[in-house]
């Protein structure tokens, strides 16, 4: 996961946060019920890692990805694609019905992705900074 925010904040031009908040993430919400996908070669290149959780409109347990990341050379050669395929295959095997996920505006390329695998926007999360 911080590897993912690193590439992100370094791609903006933005200073690197403390990221170590992310461990607690991690502990919290790692679960036999998530599981969690690694790909290999010659060390770990890439992973998907789902969650739980209710479409808020509909009430329907959904799946969701917390996180999909390949190093960047290992891109472009169908991981993404495969780990994703792998994630569906999954959730439909558990009884959902929907695998949602969140993208961050700028990340064009994984909003490709995901397009091609024929996800569609569904809403918009917008967050404003508080200055006191």
């Amino acid at each position: 996961m911080q590897q993912t925010y690193r590439e992100l904040l370094r791609q903006r031009g933005e200073l690197e946060p403390n990221l170590s908040h992310l461990a607690q993430t991690v502990d919290t919400y790692l679960s036999p019920d998530t599981p969690l996908w690694i790909v290999q070669q010659q060390g770990p290149v890439g992973c998907l890692w789902l969650g739980r959780a209710v479409d808020q409109v509909y009430g329907l347990r959904t799946a969701c990805i917390f996180l999909v990341y390949i190093s960047p050379e290992h891109r472009h050669q169908g991981l993404a694609t495969a780990l994703l395929h792998t994630g569906e295959a999954w959730a439909m095997a558990h009884g959902y019905r929907q695998i949602s996920l969140q993208v961050y505006t700028d990340n064009w390329n994984a909003q490709g992705l995901y397009q091609a695998l024929g996800y569609q926007t569904q809403s918009l999360w917008m967050t404003k900074p508080l200055k006191r």
